[in-house]
């Protein structure tokens, strides 16, 4: 029996600096459309979804052209670089409300599109939110294997709920969008706010692919610093364990002081240059680091409170269509 209503999917792609990248990818993801309109899954109006996320090669170009070649490829355009989180949120806002269902997914193909088929099932059955999640890290070098467990552990340590593994690769439904639409922080880590969103979830898992091509855009000084965002977006606990810290500390000067009463009374006192340097710097740079977490959220609330726009589009595909007709 056929479905009376097929849902209309929106694959979001995400791109900064890959024209040498869509060309490879596009038409590997528009094979899967294909394939997915014919088995009667998803709607003939379904679409791909690119955002240039104001690249500094002929990425908007390449969209450009592929959009006049087939008009399931469409693209919007932003007026400069704001990062991978506005520009994804930028796609999936400009698609909830003529889609059903929003795919996110970057534009290397590393993470397998071929998921995207399992994902629209479960969507199919119900499903709000499904995950996109690495089968293993077998491929990846040792030190990068490392670095990610440390990432997600440290990010579960601060208390941030996040799921092992994913990165963005993940369907959203029209309900699940809306509701993301709601929430209005300017320091975005979606990987944090999407499980907060509380629908029904599923997962589905895939094996990591070498990049169609280009070079990867995050580097490891970037996921330092994206791993610190995230945590200081949804989590006090760094300020918590700084207390914490200073607490213990504090015990352990009481019982120095006494021991160095005792010592002075009794005439034991020893002039020490080198333990006295040596505290000096360590509360030093104790009281620094914990400044600068302080700061990071003090940084954070400065942002928040002015409410700028998190991006603003430039231009679309069909703006660009608008423009040549007249």
């Amino acid at each position: 029996m056929k479905n009376i209503h097929l849902p209309t999917i929106a694959i979001v792609l995400p791109c900064y600096n890959e024209e040498a990248a869509l060309p490879l990818s596009i038409p590997v993801l528009q094979d899967i459309l294909i394939r997915l309109k014919s088995d009667e899954k998803i709607s003939e109006a379904s679409f791909i979804l690119c955002v240039d996320d104001g690249s500094s090669d002929a990425t908007w170009e390449t969209i450009c052209a592929l959009n006049k070649q087939n008009n399931d490829v469409k693209g919007v355009v932003l007026a400069h670089n704001r990062g991978h989180q506005y520009a994804l949120l930028a796609g999936l806002m400009s698609a909830k409300d003529t889609c059903d269902a929003a795919i996110s997914i970057d534009a290397d193909l590393q993470d397998d599109p071929e998921a995207i088929v399992k994902m629209v099932d479960h969507f199919r059955a119900g499903i709000d939110i499904v995950y996109g999640v690495r089968q293993s890290r077998e491929t990846d070098s040792w030190f990068k294997r490392t670095s990610a467990r440390a990432f997600y552990k440290l990010q579960s340590l601060m208390g941030l709920q996040t799921v092992y593994d994913h990165a963005d690769y993940r369907l959203m439904s029209k309900r699940a969008l809306d509701i993301l639409s709601e929430y209005q922080e300017q320091n975005l880590f979606l990987r944090g706010i999407v499980p907060q969103i509380g629908l029904s979830t599923a997962i589905v898992y895939y094996d990591r692919n070498e990049r169609v091509a280009g070079e990867s855009k995050y580097p490891l000084g970037k996921m330092l610093s994206f791993s610190i965002d995230g945590i200081t977006s949804f989590t006090a606990k760094p300020m918590r364990y700084i207390f914490v810290l200073g607490t213990i500390l504090l015990f352990i000067d009481l019982f120095v002081a006494i021991y160095v009463l005792v010592a002075y009374f009794c005439g034991h006192t020893v002039s020490g240059w080198s333990s006295i340097m040596l505290s000096i710097w360590f509360f030093g740079s104790l009281l620094l680091m914990s400044v600068g977490v302080v700061g990071e959220y003090i940084g954070k609330i400065f942002v928040e409170t002015k409410h700028r726009p998190r991006f603003n589009i430039k231009e679309t595909t069909d703006q660009s269509y608008d423009s040549a007709d007249e």
